[in-house]
C-alpha cells in the first residue's frame, strides 16, 4: 500500500462518520500550526506547512479541488511566511514577532481582494464543474485561507477574523464532503481563534499604548 492510499484510507468511524488518517493526521497538524501562530512562534509555518501537504490527499478524495487549491496555498504561504518572520522585520524586543491591527488600506486591499479572488475562482469553479461540486463556499474558504495567511505573516490582528468568517463556510461544507474530521476540527479551529483573536487584540493594544508613552517621554 503506497502512503497516499493509507492516508485516505479508514482510521476509525465515529457518530457514523468515517474519518480518514489524511483527514485526522492533516487537521491535528493544522490545529498545532494554530496554536503555534497564536503563541506568535516561528514554527507555526512548518506545521502549516505539513498540515497542508497532508491534507491534500484528503480533499483530493473528496474531489474538492478548492479544498486542494487551498492546500497548495498553505504550502506556498507557509514557505513566505517562514521566510518573513526570519527576517525579523517586524520582530519586537522580546524577539517575538511583533504584532499590530493592519491600516484601512490594508484592510480594504484584504476585503476586496477576497472578494474579487472569490468571484474568480468561482466563476472558474462554474465553467468547469469537475474542479468543484460546491463551486462558491469552495472558491470562498480558498481565497479566504490565502487572505488571511497573508495577514498572519504580516503580523496583522486582523488575520483572525479572516479565519473566522472562513471557518464559518468551512465547517458545513467539510461535514457534507464526506471529511468529518475536518468538521469536528474546525469547530475547535473556532474556539482557538476566538481566543487567539482576543489575546493579539489585547497585545497589539498594550504595544501601541507603549509606543504612545515612548514617544512623550
Amino acid at each position: 500500500m503506497s502512503t497516499v492510499s493509507w492516508l485516505n484510507s479508514e482510521a476509525f468511524t465515529a457518530f457514523g462518520q468515517h474519518i480518514l488518517w489524511s483527514d485526522m493526521i492533516g487537521n491535528v497538524m493544522g490545529l498545532l500550526a494554530l496554536a503555534l501562530g497564536w503563541r506568535r512562534s516561528i514554527w507555526t509555518w512548518p506545521a502549516q506547512f505539513l498540515s497542508g501537504l497532508i491534507l491534500i490527499a484528503a480533499y483530493s478524495s473528496a474531489h474538492l479541488s478548492g479544498g486542494v487549491g487551498k492546500q497548495l496555498l498553505v504550502i506556498v504561504v507557509a514557505l513566505w511566511g517562514w521566510r518573513q518572520w526570519q527576517r525579523g522585520k517586524r520582530q519586537a524586543q522580546d524577539g517575538s514577532v511583533a504584532i499590530r491591527f493592519g491600516s484601512w488600506r490594508e484592510r480594504g486591499l484584504l476585503i476586496g481582494g477576497t472578494a474579487l479572488g472569490t468571484l474568480a475562482v468561482g466563476g472558474l469553479f462554474v465553467a468547469v464543474p469537475d474542479l468543484s461540486w460546491n463551486p462558491w463556499p469552495d472558491a470562498y474558504i480558498f481565497v479566504g485561507t490565502l487572505a488571511a495567511m497573508v495577514a498572519q505573516a504580516r503580523g496583522l490582528v486582523e488575520f483572525w477574523f479572516a479565519w473566522l468568517l472562513v471557518d464559518v463556510v468551512g465547517v458545513p461544507l467539510a461535514f457534507s464532503g464526506g471529511l468529518a474530521f475536518s468538521g469536528f476540527v474546525y469547530v475547535i479551529y473556532l474556539a482557538l481563534v476566538l481566543w487567539g483573536m482576543r489575546d493579539w487584540w489585547l497585545r497589539s493594544r498594550r504595544a501601541g499604548a507603549m509606543a504612545l508613552e515612548g514617544a512623550a517621554a
